[in-house]
C-alpha cells in the first residue's frame, strides 16, 4: 500500500530547496579554483548563456555559491583540469567529467532531434572538419573559412557549414569544447582531450534514469516529476515508476506541499527527520534569472510565492520588473527584482529599477542588499 503523504508547509519546503543548492551559506564550496569542480558536481549542471547585460550566467551562478569566484577558475576546470565539460541538459550548460557516460546515449541516439539547426551541413563538411582537427589540432570558427555560405535556417543556426558540421560533431560526442573565450568555442578531439583511449561506457537507460533522480535529490532536496523532468517530460513515466520503488523501500517519502494541489512531491526521511535550519536573514544573494532556484517559474512561484517573467522578450510598455530583472534573496525570502546593467566602458553597474515585493520594503533591508551590489559589481568589473 502507498505510504501516505507528509504535509509541509512552504516555508520548511524552501528550507529543503535552499540547502540542496547550497544558497543557506555564506561559502558552502570552500574557496579557490576547486571550489568551481565541487560545485557543478553538487548541482549537477551550471547552464550557459549568451546574454552579457551583466556577466554570463555561468560565472554569475558560480559567484552566487562562491564568494572568491575569479572567471579563470571555470576555464582552468574546463581545459585544464577537464573535471567539467559541455553538453545539453535542458539547455547547453557545464556538467561534471563524471557524469560523461550519462550522455552517451544521447549522442549516440538523440543528436538528430536538433537536426533543424544542422540544416546545410553534409557528410562532406563533417569529413572535412574533423579531418583537419586530428591533423591540425583544435580549432574555432573562426580558424575557418568556407568557400560557400548558406542563408541562416534557424535563430541559433550558422551561416557557416563547417559550423553546422562543428555542432554536429560536438552533439555526437566526437569533439568536445575545450575552452572558451567569452562565447567563442574551440573544438578538440573528445578522447585527445580528456586523454581517452575509449570514451566511458554510456550508462543504460536505468542507470541515467537513476542519474536523473539522484541529481535532482542532491540538488533540490524536494522533488517532483516536473522538477525531475525539467523539459524532458517523455521521461515522467519512468521517472514516476523509479519512485514508487523506492518508496516502498522507503528510501523517499511523498510529501503533499501546501499550494501544490494533487501534485505530490518527494524527498528523503532523513531530510524530513532533521531539516536544516533557515537561513540566517543576513545572507543576500543576487540571483541570476537562469539560477537553478529561478530557472523552473513554476516551482519558483509555488515555494516563494514570486512569479519571475524573464522580460528581455517583452515589450517595453509591458514590462513589470524591467529587462533584466535579478531575483534578490535574502535568508529565505525572495523580497525584491533589481534591474541591472553593466556599463563597461564607464565602471559601473547601472540600477535601471529596483521593484519590492510585497510587504518587503524595509530601510535596514536596502541597506543590506547595497552591501551586496557593492560586491556584485566588483565581481562584474573585475578581469
Amino acid at each position: 500500500m502507498p505510504r501516505k503523504p507528509v504535509a509541509l508547509a512552504n516555508a520548511d519546503a524552501r528550507r529543503l530547496w535552499l540547502h540542496a543548492q547550497r544558497l543557506d551559506e555564506a561559502a558552502p564550496f570552500g574557496a579557490g579554483p576547486e571550489a568551481t569542480q565541487r560545485a557543478v558536481e553538487h548541482l549537477g549542471y551550471v547552464q550557459i548563456d549568451t546574454i552579457n547585460v551583466i556577466e554570463r550566467c555561468h560565472h554569475h551562478i558560480l559567484f552566487t555559491r562562491i564568494p572568491d569566484y575569479e572567471r579563470g577558475h571555470l576555464h582552468r576546470a574546463q581545459s585544464v583540469d577537464k573535471t567539467v565539460f559541455e553538453y545539453w541538459t535542458h539547455a547547453l550548460s557545464y556538467i561534471p567529467t563524471r557524469d560523461y557516460r550519462f550522455y552517451r546515449r544521447a549522442m549516440k541516439h538523440e543528436w538528430e532531434q536538433r537536426s533543424v539547426w544542422f540544416a546545410g551541413a553534409g557528410a562532406h563538411d563533417l569529413r572535412k572538419v574533423m579531418r583537419r582537427i586530428r591533423r591540425d589540432g583544435a580549432l574555432s570558427i573562426r580558424e575557418i573559412d568556407d568557400d560557400e555560405l548558406v542563408e541562416k535556417d534557424h535563430a541559433w543556426a550558422s551561416r557557416k557549414p563547417s559550423k553546422k558540421a562543428l555542432q554536429i560533431a560536438f552533439y555526437k560526442g566526437d569533439l568536445v569544447i575545450s575552452q572558451r573565450s567569452g562565447m567563442l568555442k574551440t573544438y578538440e578531439l573528445t578522447k585527445r582531450h580528456f586523454g581517452w583511449e575509449r570514451a566511458p561506457k554510456a550508462a543504460s537507460d536505468r542507470e541515467t534514469l537513476n542519474y536523473l533522480l539522484d541529481r535532482a535529490l542532491r540538488s533540490q532536496g524536494l522533488v517532483s516529476l516536473d522538477s525531475i523532468c525539467h523539459l524532458a517530460a517523455p521521461r515522467k513515466a519512468a521517472i514516476h515508476k523509479l519512485i514508487e520503488g523506492r518508496v516502498r523501500r522507503k528510501l523517499l517519502v511523498p510529501v503533499k506541499l501546501e499550494g501544490a494541489g494533487k501534485h505530490l512531491h518527494w524527498t528523503t526521511p532523513a531530510l524530513l527527520e532533521s531539516p536544516p535550519p533557515a537561513p540566517p536573514d543576513e545572507l543576500v544573494h543576487i540571483l541570476s534569472p537562469f539560477d537553478p532556484l529561478i530557472i523552473q517559474r513554476k516551482r519558483t512561484r509555488l515555494f516563494f510565492g514570486y512569479d519571475h517573467v524573464f522580460e528581455a522578450y517583452v515589450p517595453k510598455a509591458k514590462r513589470r520588473f524591467g529587462y533584466f530583472a535579478l531575483p534578490v534573496l535574502v535568508g529565505d525570502r525572495i523580497v525584491a527584482a533589481l534591474d541591472l546593467k553593466t556599463d563597461r566602458e564607464k565602471g559601473k553597474l547601472l540600477q535601471q529599477q529596483w521593484s519590492w515585493m510585497d510587504g518587503a520594503r524595509d530601510k535596514a533591508l536596502k541597506r543590506r542588499i547595497e552591501e551586496a551590489l557593492d560586491r556584485f559589481e566588483r565581481f562584474q568589473l573585475a578581469r
